[in-house]
């Protein structure tokens, strides 16, 4: 499939789950599976799941047959100044063989150096030498997946006297170097306007005024939590109403986007984040219809 035809394709299956989804955990494994709840997909950490067989990996082929399904990765570790992590992508690309996903996510981080790994999303200098080899490394990954992957913005507690550019601006360059899309976290992009004092919805009008058409693949909501110096990417609470207000202004512009309720920590009751998915999913029948 040459790059023009898999965009298409993913494309398609971008606008097959333009709806809201949850992040399945393992505290709600037995209940999703017996309740099937209405929901447009499901989004799980591939990690989880890359070992050749297991509890876990039964589950996500039986969500499978009933969800479309998000692989969402965390420990890629595409600006590193390693060389891509062969093996962690041959146990990828293993995992979207089998379960065939609607997209397939990384972060724009670091987290491993010289065989160590942080276990974190790490940021890095936005420089004009960052944005080529993490172009290099997402067109190898791309081409080893045979299809598009979205890129996320990412939570950061530090900024850099290197860098040459945004993180937006990065990240429209990267789409359109490598044509990969991108996972737009609204509440990342809230925290880092609200820790380093820029505008959100000016630097969220900015990058969907600066990347190609369809480039974003899948919208994340969280919540966060305040901490002693700056706000807290937890992933432990419900979406605040500031994060809502992006949201809507971000869908006004794009349209209906496969939306994703996060909630990594403190994980509550189910029916906790189907009430939060239920709000996205109003707010894109409402942006459906205007956009009808």
């Amino acid at each position: 499939m040459n790059p023009a035809d898999r965009f298409l394709a993913d494309v398609e299956r971008v606008r097959s789950v333009a709806g809201a989804g949850i992040g399945l955990r393992a505290p709600h494994y037995a209940e999703v599976l017996e309740r099937l709840p209405r929901l447009s997909f499901l989004e799980v950490h591939s990690e989880n799941f890359f070992h050749a067989g297991g509890a876990a990996l039964r589950v996500l082929a039986r969500a499978r047959e009933h969800y479309a399904v998000s692989l969402h990765g965390v420990g890629l570790s595409l600006a590193s100044a390693d060389g891509l992590a062969q093996r962690h992508l041959d146990k990828l690309a293993a995992l979207v063989e089998r379960i065939e996903p609607a997209l397939v996510s990384e972060h724009l981080c670091w987290g491993a150096v010289d065989g160590m790994h942080f276990n974190d999303l790490l940021p890095f200098p936005y420089s004009r030498e960052a944005l080529g080899l993490v172009t290099e490394r997402v067109a190898r990954v791309q081409d080893r997946l045979g299809r598009r992957i979205l890129i996320e913005n990412l939570s950061a507690y530090v900024q850099f006297r290197d860098s040459a550019m945004s993180e937006c601006e990065f990240l429209a360059e990267l789409s359109r170097r490598t044509g990969c899309g991108l996972l737009l976290d609204l509440n990342n992009l809230y925290v880092n306007a609200q820790n380093f004092g820029f505008d959100a919805h000016a630097e969220l009008k900015s990058l969907l005024a600066d990347v190609p058409a369809d480039a974003v693949g899948e919208i994340h909501l969280a919540g966060h939590s305040q901490g002693e110096l700056c706000l807290i990417d937890t992933h432990g609470s419900r979406v605040c109403d500031a994060v809502w207000a992006l949201y809507r202004a971000a869908i006004a512009m794009l349209g209906p986007a496969p939306t994703l309720i996060e909630w990594d920590t403190d994980i509550p009751a189910l029916d906790v984040l189907l009430d939060e998915a239920a709000l996205a999913q109003q707010m894109l029948a409402k942006t459906e219809l205007a956009h009808a």
